[in-house]
């Protein structure tokens, strides 16, 4: 089973900036027949034609009003994510990690569970969650982040075995370095948030179950296959040698 966009009825969370609001434009440019942008806070330059949906992630209640409300989903793309910035054992913010897997792990669960029924009455569609290189490999620099997204990522798989028989698919995308607000602070080359969209997209349509969406992502995986201790100790000196730093 797969599903395109166009025609498509999607919700995207943290549909408001970066990543997300490629997710809703580039869904528009695809032809959905509608998009839901899942915000924490109102948006006032929703595109037109998109419904705003008062959405947070780590409350059920809010997660189960928005199933209510976007009833006739066929898409639900969750990518709502938090990077606390901050280390994950020697930290002076000892709940950031908590912080990160509420939004990272448990969101993106709470949201599987709140709208697989409602992807089975519409006939199965599918879910996308944007997760990060940080989820695929262990990144000392990235914490608490990278925990939570590696969490997310064998979500994904296990919801996926889980949902086929309703005819849903679950695509996990592993993204690098993106031009987002998450990774503002970040030198080098960062792929354009539409570019990740547009392939999430079309891994979607193709029914994927995991996708690396860029030349960080491809790069960085295949070095830690080929030597993952090498990698391991490059990224714990990365850490060490600088204060902070991320990926997605």
């Amino acid at each position: 089973m797969s599903a395109a966009a166009k025609g498509c009825i999607a919700l995207v969370t943290g549909g408001n900036r970066g990543i997300g609001r490629a997710f809703v434009d580039e869904l528009l440019a695809a032809g959905a027949e509608k998009v839901y942008m899942g915000s924490r806070e109102p948006v006032d330059d929703a595109p037109e034609g998109v419904e705003v949906v008062i959405l947070d992630v780590t409350d059920q209640a809010s997660v189960a009003a928005a199933a209510a409300r976007c009833a006739d989903a066929t898409v639900l793309v969750n990518n709502a994510g938090l990077h606390a910035r901050t280390r994950l054992v020697l930290t002076d913010d000892t709940d950031a990690a908590r912080r990160e897997m509420e939004v990272n792990y448990f969101g993106v669960l709470d949201m599987t569970r709140a709208f697989a029924p409602v992807l089975a009455a519409n006939g199965g569609g599918a879910i996308v969650n944007v997760l990060s290189v940080a989820g695929a490999i262990p990144t000392a620099f990235m914490g608490g982040y990278s925990t939570s997204k590696a969490a997310a990522l064998y979500l994904s798989i296990i919801s996926r075995a889980e949902l086929e028989p309703q005819g849903t698919t679950v695509t996990a995308l592993v993204v690098g370095s993106v031009d987002t607000r998450m990774a503002d602070h970040v030198a080098g080359h960062k792929e354009d948030p539409r570019d990740i969209a547009r392939i999430g997209l079309s891994a979607m349509k193709r029914g994927e179950r995991v996708v690396d969406t860029d030349v960080m992502a491809i790069t960085a995986r295949a070095s830690y296959a080929v030597d993952p201790v090498r990698h391991e100790q490059a990224m714990a000196k990365l850490m060490n040698a600088t204060n902070l730093s991320t990926g997605r």
